[in-house]
C-alpha cells in the first residue's frame, strides 16, 4: 500500500519503520532526563514553607538561624538512637546504658556528617554534666551515717584497692594511666556516671573516645554480669543478710544493678546494699576532686595557678549542693522520682552521643588489652568487698 507524503511517495511500511524508531529516539531521551543527578543543594529546603531562606540566599541576604539549628542535627540523632535505646531495654530487660553504647557505636557512621557534631558534643558534655547534678538529689549524707563508721572506712578501703588495680591493669594491659583511671574509679563509684564524671575531667586530649567507650562497654558488661552473678554466691558462701549486702553494694558498679542485686538475695540485704552503694555515690564528688588534683589540667591549662587547679569543677559542686539540698530539705517522692528519670535519661544521652562520636577503627585497634583495666578493677573490687564481709559482719 502506497501513501502520499510531502516528500512524495512512501510506503506504510516505511512509515512504520520511521515511526518506531522516533519512538525510541524519545524514550532514550526521557531516560537521560531520568538519570540525570538531582542537585538535591539547589533545591528550596523542605521545612521552608514560604520560601523565606531560599530567597534569601538567591539574593544574597544573610539567613537568621539561631544557635538550637546548629544543634538540632546532632542531638535529633542522638535522641531517636537513645529512644531505641530506652524501648529495647524496657522489653527485653538489658542494663539501658549498655544498649545506649551499641545503639551509639552502630549508628558511628552518622557523625561523619559534620553537621552532627555541635549537636552530639552539646549531648556528650552539657547533658553528662547535668546529668550528674541531678543524681545528686538521690542521695543524703543522713545515709552515709546510717552505714556507721568501720563498714564506711572498709568501703573506702574497697574503692582505693579497686581503683589502685584499674590503674594496675591499665600497665599490665600496655594501656595509659589515663585508661586505668577511668576503669578504676568508674568500677570503685558507680560505673557510667563515675566514668562520664572522671572523663570530663581527663579530657578526649589525654585519653580518646574510643578508649572511653570501651572502658564505658566494659563496666556495663561486667556490672550486668555481677547483678546476675554475686547474689548467687553469695548464697553459695552461706553469708548472710549484712554480708550479703555489703558485698553487693560495694562491689557491683551500676546503682540500680547493685540495688536489684541486693533484694534478689534479700529484702534486708537490699536495703544494706541500697546504703552502701549510696554511699559510694556520694563520694563521687571527693574521687573527682581527687583526681582533678592528682592529673593537673590539660594542656590547655598547664600555666594555670595551684588554686585554679584546686577548683572544682562546676558540675561537682553543683552536684555537692543537690546532695546538702536533699539532706536539709525533704524532697517530695514525686520530684525526687522524676529528678531520678530525668538523670538517667541525661546521661543515656551523653552515653549515646560519645558512642557516636567514638571512632571505630580505633576500638578495633586495641583489642582485648582495652579491657584489662575493668577486669582487674572488678576482681579487686568483690574479693576485697568479700574479705571485709568476713571480717567486719
Amino acid at each position: 500500500m502506497v501513501r502520499r507524503t510531502s516528500e512524495g511517495f512512501a510506503s506504510t511500511a516505511d512509515l512504520g519503520h520511521d515511526g518506531f524508531k522516533t519512538g525510541e529516539r524519545m524514550a532514550q531521551n526521557n531516560h537521560a532526563e531520568t538519570n540525570r543527578k538531582i542537585d538535591w543543594d539547589s533545591l528550596p529546603h523542605g521545612g521552608d514553607l514560604f520560601g523565606e531562606m531560599q530567597l534569601a540566599r538567591e539574593t544574597g541576604l544573610p539567613v537568621r538561624e539561631g544557635p538550637l539549628a546548629a544543634l538540632w542535627p546532632g542531638l535529633a540523632v542522638c535522641g531517636v538512637a537513645s529512644a531505641a535505646a530506652a524501648w529495647l531495654s524496657d522489653h527485653y530487660g538489658f542494663p539501658i546504658i549498655l544498649l545506649g553504647l551499641l545503639v551509639g557505636l552502630s549508628l558511628n557512621f552518622i557523625s561523619h556528617d559534620t553537621r552532627t557534631h555541635l549537636g552530639l558534643d552539646f549531648a556528650s558534655r552539657t547533658c553528662l554534666r547535668i546529668g550528674i547534678v541531678v543524681l545528686g538529689f538521690q542521695v543524703t549524707f543522713a545515709q552515709i551515717v546510717a552505714l556507721g563508721l568501720a563498714p564506711f572506712a572498709a568501703l573506702v578501703v574497697v574503692m582505693a584497692v579497686t581503683f589502685a588495680a584499674g590503674i594496675a591493669g591499665a600497665r599490665l594491659g600496655g594501656q595509659s594511666r589515663y585508661a586505668g583511671i577511668l576503669a578504676g574509679g568508674a568500677t570503685a563509684v558507680c560505673g557510667a556516671s563515675a566514668a562520664l564524671a572522671l572523663y570530663g575531667v581527663i579530657g578526649k586530649d589525654r585519653l580518646s573516645q574510643a578508649q572511653f567507650a570501651m572502658t564505658l562497654v566494659g563496666v556495663s558488661l561486667a556490672s550486668a554480669l555481677a547483678m546476675s552473678v554475686y547474689p548467687a554466691l553469695a548464697s553459695e558462701l552461706g553469708l548472710h543478710d549484712g554480708q550479703a549486702g555489703f558485698l553487693i553494694g560495694a562491689s557491683i558498679h551500676d546503682v540500680a544493678q547493685a540495688i536489684g542485686g541486693g533484694y534478689a538475695f534479700s529484702d534486708a540485704a537490699g536495703s544494706y546494699a541500697t546504703i552502701v552503694k549510696l554511699a559510694r555515690v556520694a563520694l563521687l564528688a571527693p574521687v573527682v576532686a581527687l583526681v582533678s588534683l592528682a592529673i593537673g589540667p590539660a594542656e590547655a591549662g598547664a600555666g594555670q595557678p595551684v588554686w585554679k587547679r584546686l577548683a572544682l569543677p562546676w558540675f561537682i559542686v553543683a552536684f555537692l549542693l543537690a546532695v546538702t539540698l536533699n539532706s536539709l530539705v525533704t524532697v517530695p517522692a514525686p520530684i525526687s522520682h522524676w529528678a531520678l528519670v530525668s538523670s538517667k535519661a541525661l546521661l543515656l544521652l551523653a552515653v549515646t552521643a560519645t558512642a557516636m562520636r567514638s571512632r571505630m577503627d580505633l576500638l578495633l585497634e586495641m583489642g582485648w588489652r582495652a579491657t584489662v583495666p575493668v577486669v582487674a578493677a572488678t576482681l579487686a573490687s568483690f574479693a576485697t568487698s568479700l574479705a571485709f564481709a568476713y571480717a567486719l559482719l
